[in-house]
């Protein structure tokens, strides 16, 4: 590439700031893929801005991350938080404003990368009013969520219409594990162009400490066997699955049994929420004197809870990929991950820890005490898996293959007719009004 106007991407992540503290309410795996990526996709040479929604005016507009890597805050209604099932109607304002920056600073960005569907929409209309091209990352797909959870909202219908309509106009989606291609294909359209391009890990900071010191550092006991969940509290994160599990583990009795279940909350959000019933189930399970809540765990602190684990447990209902898993994985630390989605991609059974059907607290206490039982295979399993995460998952990797792939979309003729793309938009805005 020779024009720098060429070497710019703008990534659009309305919902997940790339420039928030990881495990606050709404901020999670998202947030972390569009930071990385963004971060490596500079050290590449790209000129990367990555553009979401401002949510309080404390909030920096800019935040700068390294010389060609910034995240920009766009308004989009009133200046505080709004539930992500709540955000669509905001989205025209959000387009505006993008706009307007771009018009400010004297340039249209030729592509964009956008993340989860609510960006999607976005990229549509960009797609639409200035012929940007758009690779698009799912990180959730409808289709799957609604089918683990009772109460279905209202916006459902048009998220649908949404996610179907990008997976057949955008250039590329990039589907993070062949099993979420699976799922695109099977339950959303088996028209538009699929990459599978992974999630990465910071392979220099996760690994970088070892069992004993990363103790050390928090006050744990050598001999303790340490259960760790890291991520949101939602109810589709199977949290009280594994809680049960722990309570059914043959080693409860032991004294050197520890679970800590690592996350941040809010009062009254939906995450705060979800705490308290998660705290409720421990203190009726009488597991409350081996069981910690060490509350939002800093990037900084994350490296020490994963190394002194004995085994990580992700047990969600579903995830596209599962981050999580190879943050613990890079850190030589076997995982227990739900037989679902990605984890079936990230995890090798046998090899580098265990899956479980989710859900199915006997065979999580089952898979538990496998590994806690025999510390020799323990080990043996995070060795494996460091070795995984280093061959498949490092952020440099993943972004070279978006560079290419970005690169490749940018010298293409476009795929399809404005006209066409004119119609497909039509179809969608009648949704927003």
């Amino acid at each position: 590439m020779n024009s720098k106007t060429e070497q710019r991407i703008a990534l659009i992540s309305v919902h997940g700031d790339p420039a928030v503290e990881i495990g606050k309410e709404e901020a999670g795996g998202q947030n972390v893929y569009v930071r990385q990526v963004g971060e490596a996709l500079a050290k590449l040479g790209w000129e990367v801005e990555m553009f979401t929604r401002k949510v309080s005016a404390q909030q920096e507009t800019i935040v700068q991350h390294s010389p060609n890597c910034r995240t920009i805050r766009l308004e989009a209604g009133a200046v505080e938080f709004v539930p992500r099932d709540d955000l669509f109607g905001y989205l025209p304002e959000f387009i505006d404003n993008f706009l307007e920056y771009q018009q400010k600073n004297g340039f249209v960005y030729p592509l964009v990368h956008t993340n989860y569907w609510l960006s999607s929409w976005v990229g549509m209309q960009l797609k639409e009013i200035q012929g940007s091209k758009q690779v698009h990352t799912y990180h959730s797909l409808g289709a799957v969520k609604y089918n683990t959870i009772d109460t279905i909202p209202l916006i459902a219908s048009t998220r649908l219409a949404v996610e179907k309509q990008v997976l057949e106009t955008a250039e590329r989606i990039v589907a993070t594990s062949p099993q979420e291609k699976e799922h695109m294909r099977s339950l959303v359209s088996t028209k538009g162009n699929i990459d599978i391009i992974p999630c990465g890990t910071d392979i220099a900071k996760f690994g970088c400490v070892d069992r004993q010191a990363a103790r050390a550092e928090l006050g744990i006991d050598e001999d303790a066997k340490l259960v760790l969940y890291v991520g949101r509290f939602d109810p589709r994160k199977g949290i009280e699955t594994l809680v049960r599990a722990v309570g059914e583990s043959q080693l409860r009795e032991s004294g050197k049994l520890q679970l800590m279940i690592g996350g941040g909350s809010r009062p009254g959000h939906s995450d705060g929420i979800e705490r308290d019933r998660i705290e409720n189930i421990v203190t009726e399970l009488g597991m409350s004197d081996f069981t910690t809540f060490p509350g939002r765990l800093s990037q900084e602190i994350l490296p020490y809870y994963y190394a002194a684990a004995d085994v990580c447990v992700v047990p969600s209902h579903y995830e596209p990929f599962g981050l999580v898993a190879i943050e613990a994985m890079a850190s030589q630390t076997p995982v227990i991950a739900s037989d679902v989605g990605g984890l079936q991609f990230t995890v090798v059974p046998e090899e580098t820890g265990l899956l479980a059907p989710p859900q199915d607290v006997g065979a999580f206490a089952t898979a538990i005490d496998r590994i806690l039982t025999n510390p020799q295979w323990r080990d043996e399993l995070g060795q494996a898996a460091r070795k995984r995460v280093e061959t498949k998952f490092s952020w440099g990797g993943v972004a070279s293959q978006l560079a290419q792939l970005y690169t490749q979309l940018l010298q293409d003729k476009p795929e399809q007719t404005q006209q066409q793309s004119s119609e497909n938009t039509r179809k969608t805005a009648v949704l927003v009004s």
